[in-house]
């Protein structure tokens, strides 16, 4: 792509100049804060790092907020919405009508422009960092960005045409982003489908009557208590914090970001050894988890592990780890305890009399290259996709600040356009 013909200097900090017909305006010109409370029939939304403003109901959780929402902002389409975390990317334009915690920011355009336009200035690093010295507060991460201040801040604007193409070039290359996961994933999908038909030793799972029908004939069954033996080993505080996540599995808390509780006293956590499987609260949804390291954790999970004889089989463990995952298994797991979903967990007395398969060494080995061919493309789609991702976001900069220009063959989409309530005339910069 080409620069602009012509350019201006501007007095900024991150950017030194814009495309001659660009304006650096301040954001009380473009935007008002919408604060409209009282609508309670609406839908909640949750405004994300990773995805920018969804609906809650999208994030496969209860709904945890108060039950009195008539303190709750209403968000209607077209607006921009940020959190308490926009240094962290927590903002992005609304497709949807709902509500918002009070702790959010609404911004509704006040001139013509077309919102999503500034959706990808206001997630661009420079931008989080440029808002820094305007936050404050006490938790590091959560100093909240507050309206009389953001508004001081500036922004690019372009022509309302430049922003209508601008937009239209970045959502085609972000469907195409997504189009390149999806066909990487793929790989994943037939693997991990390989390793469910190997887990059970079956092309097919028609006519059963009984969970052990399942499984190749030719196995041994036995009741886990035979296989397995538990761990309850606590007072180890020197030991790193673990969270359980359904689809990395047990992982160190301090590596993720998620929100997690963490505990203020350690004394009564659980110690997890590597090789250690773990029942915890979702495995009713998510299975039983492998962990891969050593850590403690909360005090109402179970932990358990193979006994010294099924140990001493090569890899079994990773036998063990996809028939936990199976979606087989977990239809076994919700028959064990009734109430699960109001909070009761999976105990130990409780897995230890399901019967459970001793697959053939040449079932084993066959899984265990599939395991590994697993790990490698996952590994390899996740720098993949972390690369698409940096590249992406220096796309994005590069066109949103002006340095580089779409190309003419881009028509702009007229259905994202916000009328101005009133126009702006000129304002100095910063």
């Amino acid at each position: 792509m080409n620069a602009y013909p012509k350019y201006k200097t501007i007095a900024f900090e991150y950017v030194t100049q814009i495309p001659e017909d660009w304006d650096l305006l301040p954001n009380i010109a473009i935007f008002e804060e919408r604060n409209e409370k009282g609508h309670i029939h609406e839908e909640l939304l949750s405004v994300t790092i990773g995805k920018g403003v969804i609906k809650q109901s999208e994030l496969n959780k209860k709904d945890s907020s108060n039950p009195d929402k008539s303190n709750y902002k209403l968000v209607e389409i077209g607006d921009i919405v940020y959190s308490m975390r926009f240094r962290q990317g927590a903002s992005g334009y609304s497709n949807y009508k709902g509500l918002v915690s009070n702790a959010c920011t609404v911004l509704k355009p006040k001139m013509k422009i077309n919102p999503k336009f500034f959706h990808y200035q206001y997630r661009l690093p420079f931008y989080q960092n440029y808002a820094e010295r305007y936050s404050y507060g006490i938790a590091d991460g959560q100093k909240p960005l507050r309206w009389q201040d953001f508004k001081r801040m500036y922004a690019f604007v372009p022509p309302l045409e430049t922003q209508n193409q601008i937009v239209t070039y970045l959502e085609e290359k972000e469907k195409q982003i997504k189009q390149f996961v999806k066909k990487k994933n793929r790989i994943v999908d037939l693997t991990e489908n390989q390793l469910n038909s190997l887990v059970f030793g079956k092309n097919k799972y028609t006519d059963f009557k009984d969970w052990k029908d399942l499984f190749n004939t030719s196995w041994k069954i036995e009741k886990a208590k035979w296989v397995f033996s538990e761990r309850n080993i606590k007072n180890h505080p020197s030991e790193r914090l673990l969270a359980s996540t359904q689809d990395r599995g047990l992982v160190f808390k301090d590596e993720i970001e998620e929100n997690y509780v963490t505990a203020t006293q350690t004394d009564g956590l659980k110690l997890v050894c590597k090789n250690d499987f773990v029942i915890s609260l979702r495995s009713f949804e998510g299975g039983i988890e492998l962990s891969e390291v050593q850590g403690i954790t909360s005090p109402a999970y179970n932990i358990f592990y193979l006994k010294k004889e099924f140990n001493d089989i090569k890899n079994l463990k990773y036998y063990y780890k996809y028939l936990f995952k199976s979606n087989q298994f977990i239809g076994l797991l919700n028959t064990v305890v009734s109430g699960i979903r109001e909070g009761k967990n999976i105990s130990f007395k409780d897995f230890r009399e399901l019967y459970i398969p001793i697959p053939d060494k040449k079932t084993i080995d066959k899984i265990y290259k599939l395991h590994l061919k697993l790990i490698d493309s996952k590994a390899l789609i996740k720098k993949e996709n972390e690369l698409s991702k940096k590249l992406l976001t220096s796309l994005i900069e590069n066109i949103i600040i002006g340095k580089m220009k779409v190309p003419n063959t881009y028509n702009s989409k007229k259905d994202t356009i916000s009328i101005a309530a009133e126009s702006v005339n000129t304002y100095n910069t910063p």
